[in-house]
């Protein structure tokens, strides 16, 4: 399939815009969550926005609206994912649990909800519940322009937060003792924060599923990193690497036939970090093996050099 039949399809557009609009907007402000040392909060959030998304379908439909409207599943998945990421990280606050477990903790207790909600609305007669399992694995080929729409604007919201609160951002990223002491509020400044990357996750598990957008908020970030030095530099490049990368993955997809697209783009991510972890200029593999061997054999000169003084 060439790129003038791709884009003149009406269905392969909304797949190619919608999902580079999602790896945009997850790489941009899963770079917070890279450098925080929490990339494993995405997966708590986009297990969370399981029972967050079917919550707000059962109260869309027991007061008689469309409850796979786009915006109505966005709220509850929004709502319900942020609580979870406050929950991993007030646990740790409260207790001596450390995130890891907490994250593992909340990840579990609201996955297990979503299931349990799931195979209620399986069960009963709600209007609309067919294809609600996509939610678990994507469905990029069932997005509509009310849907990219919605993505491209909520998506757009969040970054446009990010930027408004970029100093907050960056201080409770880089340097959270420095930002207490300038009177940053820490519990609003995480809430806001986690509730840009909460955004970011939803936007993407209609297209995507909730078991692969973890590697839309992680792979980004990490292969910006190994480029960059800066933080504007590694989110605009955390960003373009996203949307190239989910652009790229969509078009092989359905070049090639009936293949998922979500899976794809998390190959053609995961190859972007596999380049990067290799090809870097300053923290590639090899740069980083040949240092080691100078180091090394400055070692052994000089050791040598004691000896022959001797």
């Amino acid at each position: 399939m060439t790129p003038a039949e791709f884009l003149g399809d009406h269905t392969f557009r909304m797949v190619l815009l919608g999902t580079m609009a999602i790896g945009v907007v997850s790489g941009a402000l899963g770079s917070f969550a890279y450098l925080r040392k929490q990339s494993l909060i995405s997966d708590v959030i986009s297990h969370a926005a399981l029972p967050g998304a079917l919550i707000a379908f059962l109260v869309a439909a027991a007061l008689g609206w469309d409850g796979r409207s786009m915006p109505v599943l966005i709220i509850g998945a929004v709502v319900v994912g942020t609580l979870a990421a406050l929950f991993a990280n007030g646990t740790t606050r409260v207790s001596k649990i450390r995130i890891d477990t907490a994250m593992a903790v909340s990840l579990s207790v609201f996955f297990g909800l979503g299931m349990l909600l799931m195979r209620v609305i399986a069960n009963g007669s709600f209007p609309g519940k067919g294809g609600i399992q996509d939610y678990l694995f994507g469905n990029a080929s069932v997005m509509t322009v009310a849907d990219l729409v919605t993505s491209i604007s909520v998506g757009g919201i969040a970054l446009a937060v990010m930027l408004v609160m970029w100093k907050e951002f960056t201080l409770r990223t880089l340097d959270p003792d420095h930002a207490s002491v300038l009177g940053f509020g820490a519990r609003t400044i995480d809430a806001v924060m986690f509730a840009t990357i909460v955004v970011a996750v939803v936007i993407g598990v209609k297209a995507v599923g909730l078991v692969l957008m973890v590697a839309f908020v992680v792979t980004p970030p990490a292969a910006a990193r190994q480029w960059t030095r800066t933080l504007p530099g590694m989110v605009a490049l955390s960003g373009a690497i996203g949307g190239v990368g989910s652009g790229v993955g969509a078009y092989v997809s359905i070049a090639l036939g009936n293949i998922p697209t979500g899976p794809v783009i998390v190959l053609t991510l995961f190859a972007i970090l596999v380049i990067s972890l290799v090809a870097s200029p300053r923290r590639s593999l090899v740069t980083s093996a040949l240092a080691r061997r100078r180091a090394r054999a400055a070692v052994t000169r000089e050791l040598a050099m004691e000896e022959g003084s001797r």
